[in-house]
């Protein structure tokens, strides 16, 4: 089968798409990437999703802005679709599907809720593919936080017999999934730590009045030096302590939370430079890594165990850097040896996703979000 997956994660810089060749029936193995590619979404989008994001959109207005990025985010990511088919050179009437993931609005599970955007409807319309989506929802009906949702694709993608995984996603939000030896879907244990890249890109942004989204290869955290008294009241975070199931995002760790750890560095670090926060904030990420799988992954044994890393943060010399300082004793690489390229990841896992319901196949791992039940995620747009 041919599915399209397409991602936006709490950055809201591109949307990822990958087209993915899976098996028809129940085998997830072999697949095979026939072409990935990002979008980049302008800077005024990205501004305006950060801003519903954070609230700070005028009470009067918001909804009328949920309702226009809607649209344009549907324009943005059917885009996106048509790009990656034509870049595999396969014309649209031969995609099975395409699974949106959306762009997250919005994450609550402590209320049972959460929104992602990017008009489904608008996707079937412009590709004239059927069109899956809405996956979290369907596990917070059944009781789950929504998320994570990617150890799925993890474990069909990289779960083997004769060694333990540590899979850490480093997007906007630090994720985990732990896959002991032998592939046991049951003894799976995934979460989200907690921050990765959004607080580094929200203080970049702060302290560059917008000039700059993001530390570009690392380079400013690379610079800088670890205050570790600094490091030591950023770890003391309630979430970090929280057991899982748990999932966390841009609401927690957003702009505003930048702007408040910004605050605070100025005043007991005065004498500090901000790249040397950021080179702290890239250490509270590895060291709240490593602390998650000493106090939460069953036969975690922190020497010679093998720790893939996707996401963003897989390009960032410092965050590697940082990891291999949190992790001296394990082996690291990125996930592009093993067969998935670090940027394609997320967009590859729904796509996944989106093929298991089109299949009517379960899509999730109770265990990992707090699920009630094994269920078929994702809701069915367009008749393709």
């Amino acid at each position: 089968m041919l599915v399209i997956g397409l991602m936006s994660g709490t950055s809201a810089d591109a949307v990822d798409a990958a087209l993915v060749e899976w098996p028809g029936g129940t085998a997830t193995r072999p697949f095979l990437l026939r072409a990935y590619r990002e979008l980049p979404l302008g800077r005024s989008e990205q501004a305006r999703v950060h801003a519903l994001a954070a609230g700070e959109v005028d009470s009067g207005e918001a909804m009328r802005e949920l309702i226009d990025l809607d649209r344009i985010l549907g324009e943005r990511f059917a885009e996106a679709a048509m790009a990656v088919a034509d870049a595999a050179g396969v014309p649209l009437d031969d995609i099975d599907g395409i699974a949106s993931h959306g762009q997250t609005i919005a994450h609550h599970p402590e209320v049972g809720g959460t929104l992602q955007i990017g008009s489904l409807a608008l996707i079937a319309e412009r590709t004239g593919c059927r069109v899956i989506g809405d996956f979290r929802p369907g596990d917070m009906a059944a009781g789950g936080q929504g998320a994570p949702l990617a150890p799925f694709f993890h474990h069909a993608a990289f779960a083997v017999s004769d060694e333990n995984r540590l899979i850490l996603n480093l997007g906007g939000i630090a994720n985990i999934t732990w896959l002991p030896a032998a592939g046991d879907l049951d003894r799976v244990v995934a979460f989200d730590v907690g921050p990765a890249n959004s607080l580094v890109d929200g203080v970049v942004e702060l302290i560059t009045e917008g000039a700059e989204a993001m530390d570009r290869d690392g380079a400013r955290g690379l610079r800088g030096t670890v205050s570790q008294t600094f490091l030591s009241e950023l770890l003391r975070d309630e979430y970090l302590s929280q057991a899982p199931p748990k999932s966390t995002g841009r609401e927690r760790y957003g702009r505003a939370r930048s702007a408040e750890i910004l605050a605070e560095w100025r005043s007991a670090e005065p004498q500090s430079s901000e790249d040397d926060l950021l080179a702290t904030l890239v250490a509270f990420t590895a060291e709240g890594v490593a602390r998650a799988c000493r106090d939460w992954l069953p036969g975690w044994k922190g020497v010679g165990e093998r720790v893939l890393v996707g996401g963003g943060g897989a390009a960032s010399p410092g965050m590697m850097a940082g990891l291999r300082t949190a992790f001296p004793d394990c082996r690291i690489d990125a996930f592009d040896p093993w067969g998935v390229p670090a940027d394609a990841a997320e967009a590859m896992a729904f796509s996944l996703l989106g093929r298991n319901t089109l299949l009517g196949l379960p899509n999730h791992i109770p265990q990992c979000t707090g699920a009630s039940r094994l269920t078929v995620l994702g809701a069915i747009v367009g008749s393709g």
